[in-house]
């Protein structure tokens, strides 16, 4: 088996700041892979060349033996609605919100080629009731959903197609407590039942260790530590990955 995704040596440049400074990431099948760090440490970029949104300056994403940035924009459109899904920290980034629950979901799988109505409508009903959401609301638009169940109606249009990997950037972000507790039980039992890849953005060291396989702590555009998560945690070396996790326990 082989790793799903991978990059090496990856640099980037915004004026004088190093967004990204000789990065190397891969993460294999059925892997959750954790980013963590401060804000400004790289993580958001990481993610969005890794996801094909922004091209490094240098070095290169492979995704099952293509060249992310060398696919063309339709390419790249079409692997993002079947084998890749992308969560947003902000629920109204990833929705439509002027159509339907049951149409938001139901729109990934036309783009993914699925014609027949009822069959739309039934997944989308069986996806509801996946993320904890009443099938009965389906005609409801998002803006009447509260901020956690928009978040989870966002996952079940990004896993409808079944990706094999999928790009979560603090999805937990901005939500109340027992909010954030509700949806990482969720997807730690749709990533289990599943089989995803994931790569999960986070500056909360709890989550990463409720979700994660492996982390790599970013700072200042650099991977400074990179291990199985409980090592990670328990175990840190770096100064800035203990700095980090005694922040954690301190709190």
């Amino acid at each position: 088996m082989s790793a799903l995704l991978e990059a090496d040596a990856l640099h980037l440049r915004f004026g004088a700041v190093r967004a990204l400074d000789d990065v190397a990431v891969s993460i294999w099948p059925g892997e959750v892979v954790a980013i963590v760090g401060e804000s400004g440490s790289g993580k958001s970029t990481l993610l969005r060349v890794l996801s094909g949104q922004v091209a490094p300056d240098a070095g290169g994403v492979r995704y099952a033996g293509a060249e992310v940035h060398a696919l063309g924009e339709a390419q790249r459109r079409r692997l993002m609605c079947t084998d890749w899904g992308y969560v947003h920290q902000n629920a109204r980034d990833g929705l439509r919100m002027g159509v339907s629950a049951g149409g938001n979901i139901g729109e990934r799988l036309m783009a993914a080629g699925t014609r027949h109505y009822g069959a739309i409508r039934d997944a989308a009903a069986e996806w509801m009731v996946k993320v904890e959401l009443d099938p009965a609301r389906m005609d409801d638009r998002p803006g009447m959903f509260s901020g956690g169940m928009q978040q989870r109606l966002q996952i079940a249009r990004c896993l409808v197609t079944q990706p094999k990997l999928v790009f979560m950037d603090e999805p937990t972000g901005g939500l109340d407590v027992s909010v954030q507790a509700r949806l990482l039980d969720l997807l730690r039992r749709l990533v289990g039942e599943l089989g995803l890849a994931a790569f999960f953005l986070t500056h909360d060291i709890a989550a990463a260790r409720l979700l994660a396989h492996r982390i790599l702590v970013m700072r200042h555009g650099r991977v400074v530590e990179e291990g199985l998560a409980d090592r990670v945690l328990d175990d840190p070396r770096h100064p800035y990955t203990q700095l980090l996790v005694s922040s954690v326990l301190a709190a």
